[in-house]
């Protein structure tokens, strides 16, 4: 059974910006995309970038090491060097938190 774990409030994460959360025993990036949420695994698949500390242009983020890009509702990779995607976490909002479930 899927364990819940909250990661922040939404207030925390501006539209346009990601927040990195360590939480649960997950180091993952919080996305504001035009006042949706998105979760993904903070570490980007190419290097040693935090994609929290990337650049948001809509719903993509750019790596902040080798500016590889991701997109950030499906973690598929949008450009290179990155060859593998992302992890995503399907974001859940409640009582103005945002959670993800776990197994």
């Amino acid at each position: 059974m899927p364990t819940r774990v909250e990661l922040c409030r939404i207030d925390q994460v501006a539209a346009g910006t990601a927040l990195k959360v360590e939480a649960g025993g997950l180091v993952v990036a919080v996305f504001n995309v035009d006042g949706e949420f998105y979760v993904t695994d903070d570490s980007c698949t190419h290097g040693p970038g935090s994609l929290s500390e990337g650049f948001v242009d809509g719903d993509v983020i750019e790596c902040n090491f080798h500016n590889g890009q991701f997109n950030i509702k499906t973690g598929e990779v949008v450009s290179p060097p990155c060859m593998i995607p992302i992890r995503t976490y399907p974001a859940v909002v409640q009582d103005g938190k945002v959670f993800v479930d776990v197994d």
